[in-house]
């Protein structure tokens, strides 16, 4: 098995990369920031907002209720404050899945 280079992460993301990340449009992410009160990106002195990867987590959760199960903004709050923490287990088993199939299809195609 070739060696990987583990991911690097950044600190801070700007809004154009959380954007291109969730396949959104930047006023999107501006607009769930407003929405949400779990999102909470900080600001430079020229006011760009900086997200950590703990609010990247966070839009991808709200992405995946709003854009994938096809909740409206209303629905996926009152989910968000009635089950937070079965929704963010429910999302890091869904993304460790998806880590173990990509692994097996890697080696499926390695082989």
């Amino acid at each position: 098995m070739p060696y990987k280079e583990k991911k690097v992460e950044k600190l801070y993301y700007p809004i154009g990369e959380v954007a291109e990340m969730l396949n959104v449009p930047i006023s999107t992410v501006r607009f769930w920031e407003n929405e949400f009160d779990i999102l909470k990106p900080a600001k430079n002195k020229k006011g760009n907002r900086l997200f950590t990867p703990t609010d990247i987590k966070n839009l991808k959760i709200i992405h995946q209720l709003v854009k994938e199960k096809g909740m409206t903004l209303a629905g996926a709050k009152k989910h968000l404050s009635v089950k937070w923490e079965e929704t963010e287990y429910k999302y890091e088993v869904t993304q460790s899945l998806q880590k173990v199939r990509d692994l097996l299809i890697e080696l499926r195609d390695s082989i």
